[in-house]
C-alpha cells in the first residue's frame, strides 16, 4: 500500500487526508499542535502533532513514505513565518525524506499582475510582496529537488468564504476603482486536484507547476450582486474601500487549462455552483 504524509492536517490538508485514504493510500497527518491533532484523533489514520519549522521534530517523526503533499499554513503571519513554515518546512521534508515525492501547496498570490489579464503557469510570477517573494524561493527549491508545485486560487468551501461572510455582516464594499477579478478553488476540488496531481506524478512533465482554481474568474462585484439576488438582501454600496487586500493589490484571470487538459475536472467550476451547493446550505442562509 502506497504511504503518504500530509503535513498539514488543516482545512485543506484534511479534506486531502480523507479523500487519500478512501482511495486506498496508507496515510499519516501532521499538524501543528497536540490540541489539533488531538481533535483528530478519531480520523481513520493517524495524525501526529510535528513542527515542520523544527528539523529535530520532523526528523523524530522519519518514517518512509512514497508521497509527501506540504500544506502547512502560516497562520496569518508576516515574512518570519512564512519562511519558517514554507521555506524551511520544505527544506527539511526534502532533507529528511528524499527519496518521498514532495507535492508544495504555494498560491497564486504570486502574480502581481495588475491589468485583468489571464495568466498561466508560464507567465511570469514576480510578486512584489516578501511573503509571495518566499513562496517563490519555496517553489524554486521544491522544483529543483523534482518536486511538483500547486499553486492554490482563494480557498473556499463549507463554512469558509471570506465574501461570503462579509456580505452578510454588512461590510461588503463596491469600489469600481478597485474592483477586480476574484480566482477560487473549492476546498473539495484542491484536494481531488492533489489526488490527481500525486497519482500521476511519474508521468508530470517539467515544469511541475500547477494552477488550482475554478473554470471562471469572476469580478469581486459580480459576486456581491449574486448574493443579493440569490439572498433576495440589498447590494452593497457603492464607496471607497480602504481594507488591505489579503492577496495583495494584483487583478490577473488565474487559468486552469494545463491540469484540466491532464484530466482533472472540479466538481464546483464557479461562484454560483460552489455557493448553492456547497458553501451557502453550509452558513444556513439559503434563501427562497
Amino acid at each position: 500500500m502506497a504511504r503518504i504524509l500530509i503535513a498539514g492536517c488543516g482545512y485543506v490538508g484534511l479534506a486531502t487526508a480523507r479523500l487519500f485514504h478512501a482511495g486506498g493510500w496508507q496515510v499519516e497527518g501532521w499538524t501543528a499542535s497536540q490540541d489539533s491533532a488531538a481533535k483528530l484523533k478519531g480520523e481513520p489514520f493517524p495524525v501526529h502533532a510535528v513542527d515542520l519549522t523544527n528539523a529535530v521534530a520532523v526528523r523524530a517523526r522519519a518514517s518512509s513514505f512514497d508521497a509527501i503533499i506540504h500544506c502547512a499554513a502560516s497562520g496569518g503571519g508576516g515574512p518570519d513565518a512564512y519562511r519558517a513554515v514554507y521555506r524551511d518546512g520544505a527544506r527539511h521534508l526534502l532533507e529528511i525524506f528524499p527519496q518521498a515525492q514532495l507535492l508544495f501547496t504555494s498560491s497564486t498570490s504570486v502574480y502581481a499582475q495588475k491589468d485583468g489579464e489571464l495568466v498561466n503557469e508560464e507567465s511570469a510570477a514576480e510578486p512584489s510582496r516578501e511573503t509571495g517573494q518566499i513562496l517563490r524561493e519555496t517553489e524554486e527549491l521544491v522544483l529543483a529537488a523534482g518536486g511538483i508545485v500547486a499553486r492554490l486560487a482563494g480557498i473556499y468551501g463549507p463554512d469558509r468564504s471570506a465574501l461570503l461572510q462579509k456580505f452578510l455582516r454588512g461590510e461588503a464594499i463596491i469600489d469600481p476603482a478597485r474592483d477586480h477579478f476574484v480566482n477560487q478553488a473549492h476546498r473539495d476540488d484542491i484536494a481531488a486536484a492533489l489526488l490527481f496531481l500525486i497519482e500521476q506524478r511519474r508521468s508530470l512533465a517539467a515544469p511541475r507547476i500547477f494552477h488550482i482554481a475554478d473554470n471562471a474568474p469572476i469580478l469581486q462585484s459580480d459576486c456581491y450582486r449574486w448574493l443579493a439576488a440569490r439572498l433576495q438582501r440589498p447590494a452593497p454600496p457603492h464607496g471607497e474601500s480602504t481594507a488591505p487586500r489579503k492577496r495583495g493589490d494584483s487583478n490577473k484571470r488565474v487559468a486552469n487549462a494545463k491540469l484540466r487538459q491532464l484530466g482533472w475536472q472540479p466538481r464546483f467550476p464557479d461562484f454560483a455552483t460552489a455557493m448553492e451547493e456547497s458553501i451557502l446550505p453550509s452558513f444556513g442562509v439559503l434563501g427562497s
